[in-house]
């Protein structure tokens, strides 16, 4: 992928209440900065097109491809940070949900049950899940990989799985918009916070430049929408926080289709 004005990324949160808010939050960034591309790159087959590119100039990675297969392959800016209540700066969970009628009322109930997850390289979806059940000493049930968080949602709400780990920003979007899933599901628990999305630019490229437009770009945007779309300011993390960050397991088998 070649683009002569550079790749501009932030696809993390995207849906009706935030695609305008996040283009507005990129013509703030590229004002700062004097270039880039006129509009964001928010959708492409396989986003490892996107962070892996020599052009990207500006993206928003999750944590678990950023500590493995981007792993000294790109150049970290900055963290986002989503602001979310009981949840460190800079960090992020997810809620584990059921159906509104599952009648189970904790992880004990869901032992060896059917779980959704959006991708095997989540750490939101799928790490974040499997830790969470590893440490409460219950067996996860087979997976089924949807592609996305809000299709994780739905296969639970038609019953396609009994559970799943929604990230939590993903959850507030859904529930702001009367999404029809969520309110066939309920929050039954939540993960342990882990660092949230890095900011990333292609390897070799001098991140302070961009840290400090999207930093002074932020406060241009309304509080509720730099809510929405999870990234309330921008932060400096060691990196050394996500490489603590334990590897998830092979999801157990069998894998649903």
């Amino acid at each position: 992928m070649s683009c002569p004005c550079g790749i501009a990324t932030l696809p993390m949160y995207l849906g009706p209440l935030t695609r305008g808010p996040l283009q507005q939050l990129w013509h703030e960034v590229r004002a700062r900065l004097g270039h880039g591309p006129e509009s964001l790159t928010q959708e492409a087959p396989d986003l490892f097109d996107l962070w892996e590119s020599p052009d990207l100039l500006l993206g928003q990675t999750c944590g678990l491809p950023f500590r493995s297969r981007l792993k000294g392959r790109v150049t970290y800016v900055g963290t986002t940070d989503p602001a979310l209540p009981q949840t460190p700066p800079g960090h992020y969970r997810s809620v584990i949900v059921v159906r509104d009628d599952d009648p189970a009322r904790d992880l004990q109930e869901l032992a060896g049950r059917p779980a959704a997850a959006n991708e095997p390289v989540s750490q939101s979806g799928w790490a974040a899940l499997s830790a969470h059940f590893a440490a409460a000493g219950v067996p996860l049930g087979p997976v089924r990989f949807t592609s996305a968080h809000r299709a994780s949602a739905r296969a639970v709400a038609t019953g396609r799985a009994d559970l799943a780990a929604i990230d939590l920003v993903t959850w507030s979007l859904m529930c702001a918009e009367g999404d029809l899933t969520a309110a066939r599901l309920r929050m039954l628990d939540r993960t342990r916070p882990t660092p949230a999305h890095p900011i990333i630019t292609a390897a070799g490229r001098d991140p302070a430049p961009l840290a400090r437009a999207l930093a002074a770009a932020l406060p241009r945007i309304a509080p509720g929408a730099r809510r929405a779309f999870g990234i309330t300011r921008l932060l400096h993390l060691d990196e050394a926080e996500y490489f603590a960050v334990p590897p998830p397991p092979a999801p157990p088998g069998p894998v649903l289709s």
